[in-house]
């Protein structure tokens, strides 16, 4: 078995909550962007960009979800308005992919969004060959108008996903799969 056939039998997303640093390297930052960025894009549109949350950058995201959120919930508890504050200082590195999908004469929405997908997942990919662990999430905050804004997104521009990078110390073990037997048939 190749290597490439072994790490994607063996890949598995861990919960941000036990992700710690160190993250990666500027170098290997720039490496999985640029392998994220590689993937298939039907009339060369990137429909896609990235946002990276890194340093106190994640902090100020944090404080942006935290206000959101408070104002959106008035009754919520102190505790519920701090997992928001702390929720992109959970791993050392988010991502988030962007998508930019918009009307085009040839290309439909679904393929641009669909490529976006295909950023997410090759991110994903490319992280863990490097030894780090992902998760791919989206959560409240990646649907809210307000969130996208502040944040920077046009408002033709939706979040694909958030792509937590991070070291874990414990095995993650690995969910029941579905049954091949379900899912495929043949013509």
């Amino acid at each position: 078995m190749n290597d490439t056939i072994k790490l994607l039998k063996l890949r598995r997303s861990a919960p941000p909550v036990l992700m710690r640093g160190p993250g990666p390297s500027e170098e290997q930052l720039a490496t999985l962007l640029a392998l994220a960025a590689r993937v298939p894009d039907h009339g060369k549109l990137a429909p896609w960009r990235f946002i990276v949350f890194e340093g106190d950058g994640r902090a100020r995201a944090g404080a942006i979800l935290a206000e959101i959120f408070a104002r959106r919930e008035p009754g919520a508890e102190a505790q519920r308005i701090e997992t928001e504050r702390n929720r992109f200082l959970r791993a050392p590195l988010v991502v988030a992919v962007v998508s930019r999908a918009a009307p085009h004469v040839k290309i439909p929405l679904w393929e641009q969004e669909m490529s976006a997908g295909a950023s997410c997942m090759t991110l994903t990919i490319a992280a863990s060959s490097m030894g780090f662990r992902t998760a791919w999430v989206t959560e409240w905050c990646a649907y809210d108008r307000e969130v996208l804004t502040r944040f920077g997104l046009a408002e033709h521009e939706k979040i694909a996903g958030f792509i937590h990078i991070g070291r874990v110390e414990i095995e993650i073990e690995d969910r029941a799969r579905p049954n091949l037997a379900d899912l495929v048939t043949k013509f």
